[in-house]
């Protein structure tokens, strides 16, 4: 299996999107701080995930939500109460 999965900071107003075939490693590896792109973010509270049988559907998916905005539009309207920050 792999994810695409939605963080969101607790202090900051700061949402990533990832994908992993690892859920909880990738996550916690997050909230360690040895992740790049989020270590000044943390703690991160998880909010979403979509699981895929096939890596490529998984990034596919993970581009267009880091990419399109219209798509990250209609997602973050479907977890209106689970982002607010």
């Amino acid at each position: 299996m792999y994810f695409v999965y939605i963080l969101k900071s607790e202090n900051h107003n700061f949402i990533y999107t990832g994908s992993t075939p690892d859920l909880n490693r990738r996550i916690l590896e997050h909230n360690r701080g040895v992740v790049e792109s989020t270590k000044f973010y943390v703690p991160l509270e998880f909010v979403y995930y979509e699981a895929y049988r096939n890596k490529e559907d998984a990034l596919v998916r993970e581009h267009k939500l880091k990419h399109h905005g219209s798509v990250i539009g209609h997602l973050k309207k479907r977890l209106k109460y689970s982002l607010s920050i």
